[in-house]
């Protein structure tokens, strides 16, 4: 029997303007699908991420909408993505499929709630719209073993490093550059960085004061299939608590530098060590998918 046609849309997400942010293609199934077909559909969109979501029935009324989410990148399926998630709620929020203003999606990272809040006054919120808050983990960064950082050095093409850590959940290295002029700068040598420790490279520096940001960030994943990526919410959740122990505060706005650029707004709750991520997305498309 042939399958039902599955409904996407394409999400700029962590922006309010289309063609910036970062772009997800967000399906809703309704039924599950083989991880063959949803690895090769996230292959043939080839953008950053690909997400699928799945309405979860209750026995009873829920109070809460819940969905299980997954995500795949063009090469890989991963086990957490933020700027999907703020797409995936975006979705549900704007298309008046979702009861209340929180869903809750069930993940490989356990159940990670996004909650639909007003402008938020300060932030450059415009009078409509809405903003999204996700909760996500905390990722931890340790010491950084290796006494040798010439490979990174040589990965960042020389920019001048002020200190590396990794994080302890998504194996990544969490690289201080002098100053976020450094980052905005950076020519990274992508291959290099393919051949570095870890799942990936998150660099970050202060912002300039007149900025209104708090550190400029980029990322670097061609292990995973996305040698820049436009702005990666669940970097986050190592970079929050970073710069939250070095700049003494806990709610940060991040910049990411990338040529796509866009804005986050976090807040880094230590005793909970729970990070509330709050963003804008904008839908850029939509259709079925066929096969």
């Amino acid at each position: 029997m042939a399958k039902k046609p599955v409904k996407y849309f394409v999400v700029d997400a962590f922006t309010e303007s289309a063609f910036k942010g970062n772009p997800a293609a967000v399906c809703l199934l309704e039924e599950e699908r083989e991880d063959t077909w949803m690895q090769g559909l996230a292959t043939e969109f080839n953008i950053s991420e690909t997400c699928y979501l799945t309405r979860i029935d209750e026995l009873s009324e829920p109070s809460t909408d819940r969905f299980h989410l997954r995500w795949f990148t063009p090469t890989t399926e991963v086990e957490l993505c933020g700027h999907a998630t703020l797409a995936s709620a975006h979705v549900l929020f704007s298309s008046g499929l979702v009861k209340s203003n929180i869903i809750e999606f069930v993940t490989l990272s356990g159940v990670l709630t996004a909650k639909k809040v007003p402008g938020i006054k300060g932030t450059g919120a415009s009078e409509d719209g809405f903003f999204i808050e996700l909760d996500f983990p905390t990722d931890t960064v340790a010491e950084y073993n290796s006494s040798d950082i010439s490979q990174i050095s040589i990965a960042l093409n020389g920019a001048p490093i002020i200190d590396v850590k990794r994080s302890n959940i998504g194996d990544d290295l969490v690289v201080e550059l002098v100053s976020g002029k450094a980052v905005v700068e950076l020519q990274p040598d992508i291959g290099a960085i393919a051949k570095c420790p870890g799942a990936g490279i998150l660099v970050s520096g202060t912002a300039p004061p007149e900025s209104g940001f708090d550190f400029y960030f980029r990322t670097f994943f061609p292990k995973c299939g996305i040698n820049e990526d436009p702005i990666t919410g669940s970097a986050q959740c190592a970079l929050a608590p970073y710069w939250a122990k070095k700049l003494g505060k806990c709610d940060l706005s991040a910049y990411a530098a990338s040529p796509r650029s866009g804005v986050v707004h976090v807040h880094f709750d230590e005793q909970r060590k729970r990070i509330l991520m709050r963003g804008k997305a904008v839908i850029v498309m939509d259709g079925c998918v066929l096969i």
